[in-house]
């Protein structure tokens, strides 16, 4: 177990023993030498929230409407990447996106983490890698803090952006405050780097990032070079044919997962409605 999910593991202990997460006392001029931080060393400093979140968006089905159909679509998407990921090498690193904005990628992101992290056997890192259109935060009714754009830009350790949601085995880090050149980090070393310390320090945990449509922006075509998987978000009669074979197109070469295909339309005798639809397999 890392340093960090003992970390996490002990504010959860005191937020049940209602207590919270206190502040780490400043050191103290005689502390001793063998309790100082350790240049260099990873921070371990509790993940940011200790208490459970309480998000109310009505989006959230898998946290507020686990009996729906759109729950259950969920649940068959996390069993599709579950199968495709776990192997002799677990392919940890997901990365989601669409062909253009409005397709519901950073839903569909959010769901497959609460419904992976719902789970007995997974435990998940959501990470909002959208700098220009952060999401994720608003959605699970989370103050914007220091997150990914802080990492990147060397002003915060990963310790310092993590939060914990309370939600299950679901930890965050947000985007973090506004950037002038997120396709600059995207393609820098450091983002390699760390896609590749959040692998080997997680060997045992999804590490999911909701990233900006391909389209419109380069940054998520960098990212899909670096993950070991990438979901598709497609919804129906938004982008043209064209456009998601474009966006297909600017990812050729990385690990196309599959498609998953939103707001399919359903009809049956008596109802008419819409639900998140799972296309999983290497083909999509």
């Amino acid at each position: 177990m890392s340093r960090i999910e003992m970390a996490m593991e002990k504010a959860a202990r005191l937020r049940e023993e209602g207590k919270g997460a206190q502040p780490a006392a400043p050191e103290q001029p005689n502390q001793p030498a063998s309790n100082r931080p350790v240049p260099g060393a990873v921070h371990t400093a509790p993940p940011v929230a200790a208490r459970a979140l309480a998000p109310k968006n009505p989006f959230l089905v898998n946290l507020l409407e686990p009996h729906s159909v759109a729950a259950e679509e969920y649940r068959k998407l996390k069993s599709a990447l579950v199968k495709l990921t776990e192997g002799e090498t677990f392919k940890n690193t997901i990365m989601v996106s669409s062909a253009v904005s409005g397709e519901g990628k950073s839903l569909t992101a959010l769901n497959l983490a609460l419904c992976l992290a719902q789970g007995l056997d997974h435990t998940v890192l959501l990470i909002d890698a959208d700098l220009r259109r952060p999401s994720l935060h608003r959605y699970l009714d989370l103050e914007q803090g220091p997150g990914l754009a802080e990492v990147l830009m060397d002003e915060a350790e990963i310790g310092e952006t993590l939060v914990a949601t309370g939600l299950g085995k679901l930890s965050v880090i947000r985007a973090g405050r506004q950037v002038d050149n997120p396709t600059e980090l995207f393609s820098s070393l450091k983002m390699k780097g760390l896609v590749e310390e959040l692998k080997l320090r997680y060997p045992d945990r999804y590490v999911i990032f909701d990233t900006p449509p391909l389209l419109p922006f380069a940054e998520s075509r960098s990212l899909a070079r670096l993950v070991d998987g990438v979901l598709f978000v497609v919804m129906e009669r938004l982008a043209s044919q064209a456009e998601v074979k474009d966006a297909l197109d600017a990812i050729k070469g990385s690990a196309l997962l599959g498609v998953v295909y939103n707001a399919a339309c359903v009809n049956s005798a008596d109802e008419h409605y819409y639900y998140y639809r799972n296309k999983g397999g290497a083909n999509g």
